[in-house]
């Protein structure tokens, strides 16, 4: 074995000689000196390459001179056998190659994030676009010019004002159905929300005409799920906050009967969002954030997550929180598993600068903000430099690591892969995608998908996340292919669509038509 063999190991066996009581040292380069001497040493007992490794008790290499080294001659007579342990060590198994790695079918590859906004599905900045009852509709141009603009989500408020006392007219439901489908056709989803006045003077429906409309909205939310990122429970008093009610409904008992109703309603994988966290402590009767146990089952409490409509408004954010401390680490903690997001609203002291405003968007792992409320700390935020990079990081980020991917298989055998992936944003996934590898035909262009038992959602915030899988190659013909992930939505009437895949933040990796990330690799199938 020459010494060049195993240049690439050296930093390996010095991170051991430190184990060892050894100084640190800096190697980076061999120079070939008559015995071989390791140069760019700061102090360190010299080691000899050829067939074997060997100490040196002879000199010792400082940066700009040799020493003997009498003195070190005791040390270097103890030491010998401890290094020569951690030296042979390193010849069997530092200077060759991992096994997985040594298999010459295999490429490891390393991916490179991107800086760039990244107009993902069901986060970011978002914009509040409201109707009074048989109002107006969703105009399609101007949710197109949104996307633009890296906007993917609105919150559609729908005031009921008109029917306190009655059911909802045939033209109000219809309004609803056509927004949502000209939410579709903009290729946008929406977080939806109820009330009956935008008023604390004003009145609010009775409980009973409460539930009566629910159950006309059934229907509307099955059919229309795919599109209903979330909803807010609203419903209760001025703008649907669950404050100021005139019909007696912000009581933690009626509170839990609307909220139970509306979880009933809707489909199951749909989650609620209610305006403070002592409200959800309450409902449930738990003081405990959820758990990975319960987490995105039909259970309700892992259902419900939280809207805060005043947001770094200072203090208890005009009354959401009671306990400070505490309530943040419980939306924090549950915020692993149900969406945080809302708005801003007058500071009640100093403006929130870009530290305040990143520290606590990522504690309580924020999804979405609304852009049109409180303008003037949106504005502040735009000149302080730091609006783009709550637009980057609002909601989940996720980008490739790295992949360890096979170059060749044979037709109808296994492909073992592996893909590791990271999310740089303040919140993970909240709905489930079909995460899916990928083979495109080089030659004709054919795509083969192979869907796989993964959950996205698990790829928290600052984590990593494995993929390691193997697909039987089944009824895909022999040929060469380039390799994909696929992240799309899960229904039927969106997964072909690219605005709703996933782009993962990196660099040259995005196809923009086909909505699938490139992961860079050639794959050639044989026969068997």
């Amino acid at each position: 074995m020459k010494a060049k063999d195993c240049l690439f190991k050296i930093p390996d066996i010095i991170d051991r000689n430190q184990e060892a009581g050894f100084k640190p040292l800096s190697v980076s380069f061999l120079l070939p000196f008559p015995k071989g001497i390791l140069a760019g040493t700061p102090i360190s007992l010299i080691l000899h390459i050829r067939n074997k490794f060997i100490l040196s008790n002879r000199f010792y290499i400082t940066r700009f001179r040799t020493v003997k080294m009498t003195k070190y001659l005791k040390l270097a007579k103890y030491l010998t056998a401890i290094m020569l342990m951690f030296v042979a060590a390193s010849i069997f198994s530092g200077c060759k190659k991992p096994k997985d790695e040594g298999d010459q079918n295999i490429t490891s590859i390393k991916y490179e994030q991107s800086l760039d906004i990244i107009s993902n599905p069901e986060r970011g900045f978002i914009h509040n676009m409201d109707t009074r009852s048989e109002g107006s509709q969703l105009n399609q141009v101007w949710l197109e010019g949104y996307r633009a603009a890296n906007v993917t989500l609105i919150l559609r408020l729908y005031y009921l004002e008109n029917f306190k006392d009655k059911p909802l007219s045939e033209a109000e439901l219809t309004l609803i159905k056509t927004d949502m489908q000209t939410l579709r056709n903009a290729g946008l989803k929406c977080v939806l929300r109820f009330a009956y006045t935008d008023d604390m003077n004003d009145t609010d429906a009775p409980l009973s005409i409460v539930k009566q409309h629910i159950d006309q909205l059934k229907p509307i939310f099955e059919q229309n799920k795919d599109v209903i990122a979330f909803v807010q429970a609203g419903f209760i008093g001025a703008w649907g906050e669950w404050h100021s009610s005139s019909n007696g409904l912000a009581t933690v008992a009626n509170q839990r009967e609307v909220l139970y109703y509306l979880l009933d309603a809707l489909p199951v994988e749909i989650m609620v969002q209610v305006r403070t966290p002592g409200a959800k402590k309450n409902i449930v009767g738990s003081i405990a954030p959820i758990e990975a146990s319960i987490a995105y089952t039909s259970e309700k409490r892992a259902r419900i997550g939280h809207h805060n409509d005043c947001f770094l408004a200072g203090g208890t954010d005009y009354g959401t929180y009671e306990n400070i401390k505490v309530d943040k680490e419980y939306i924090s903690k549950d915020a692993l598993y149900v969406p945080t997001g809302g708005e801003t609203c007058p500071p009640e002291g100093p403006f929130p600068d870009c530290t305040t405003a990143q520290t606590e968007m990522k504690l309580l792992k924020w999804t979405y903000l609304n852009l049109d409320w409180y303008q003037p700390v949106i504005d502040a935020w735009r000149k302080s430099g730091c609006f783009n990079e709550f637009q980057k990081n609002l909601g989940y980020r996720l980008a490739l690591v790295s992949a360890k991917l096979p170059k060749q298989v044979a037709a109808n055998q296994d492909y073992t892969f592996e893909i590791e992936i990271t999310n740089k944003g303040y919140a993970p996934l909240y709905n489930y995608k079909i995460t899916s590898l990928v083979f495109k035909d080089k030659a004709t262009g054919n795509t083969y998908p192979f869907e796989l038992q993964v959950d996205m959602r698990s790829c928290k915030p600052n984590g990593l996340f494995t993929i390691s899988k193997s697909v039987k190659l089944t009824e895909i013909p022999q040929g060469e292919y380039d390799l994909y992930l696929a992240i799309t939505d899960r229904a039927e009437s969106l997964k072909n669509r690219t605005e709703y895949s996933v782009q993962l933040a990196n660099t040259t990796t995005w196809d923009e038509v086909s909505g699938m990330n490139n992961l860079k690799h050639q794959v050639k199938i044989t026969a068997k």
